[in-house]
C-alpha cells in the first residue's frame, strides 16, 4: 500500500490519486521455475507493487526498477540510457 512519496526524503502523504504519480512495477515472480508454472501446474503469482512520487517531486525524479537492485528513485536526468 502507498501510504507516501518515494523519495526518501520526502514524508509528503499520499491522499490522492490525480495528485503526483503513479508507478507500478512487477518485482518478482512466484517460485521462479525455468516452465514458468509452479509443481502443481498452476501459474506463480506475480508480486506487483506500486510507488508515488508526490508532484513536488515527480517534476524532478523518477522510480526505475532493476533486476537484482530493486527499485531505485533517480533524478530525470540520470533516469535516461546513455545513447
Amino acid at each position: 500500500m502507498v501510504s507516501k512519496c518515494a523519495n526518501p526524503g520526502c514524508s509528503t502523504p499520499f491522499l490522492y490519486l490525480h495528485e503526483g504519480r503513479l508507478f507500478r512495477f512487477e518485482t518478482g515472480v512466484g517460485n521462479g521455475s525455468a516452465s514458468g508454472t509452479e509443481a502443481n501446474g498452476r501459474q506463480p503469482m506475480r508480486r506487483i507493487e506500486f510507488f508515488w512520487l508526490c508532484d513536488h517531486c515527480a517534476g524532478r525524479m523518477t522510480v526505475v526498477f532493476e533486476e537484482g537492485a530493486g527499485v531505485k528513485v533517480l533524478p530525470l536526468s540520470r533516469s535516461q540510457p546513455a545513447a
